[in-house]
């Protein structure tokens, strides 16, 4: 296995950049397989006072796909809604080492807080 180094560090921003996101916690309530595509996956996400679908690249990345529901994760829930194998993706899953070619982690709180709590 090769030594993973992590790659060089991105442009700086400023706070108000930053702030510009809206990262929430939500609960996956379902994962669905979608027929249109072999690679995203279909959630459910409770996001305290509402739900969204969430379509994410994770097919392949567990051997169960299930064992994520009921789990607490961070959601980027500010993004313009972006229709992708025929559905509509109403925001991401921040995850943590797919773009470091990593098997791809949730981001998690520590212990459960209530959904719709912001990060940052």
């Amino acid at each position: 296995m090769d030594e993973f180094r992590p790659a060089p560090i991105k442009a700086t921003v400023t706070v108000a950049d930053l702030e510009k996101l809206d990262i929430r916690v939500g609960t996956i309530l379902s994962v669905e397989t979608m027929p249109r595509s072999n690679k995203l996956l279909r959630l459910a996400v409770d996001l305290g006072d509402h739900r969204r679908t969430i379509l994410a690249g994770m097919t392949g990345e567990r051997a169960n796909p299930q064992e994520i529901v009921g789990l607490q994760a961070l959601f980027v829930i500010n993004l313009e809604p972006r229709r992708m194998a025929g559905e509509m993706s109403e925001g991401m899953l921040f995850d943590i080492g797919y773009a470091d070619g990593v098997t791809p982690a949730l981001s998690v709180p520590e212990r459960p807080v209530p959904n719709g709590t912001r990060a940052g």
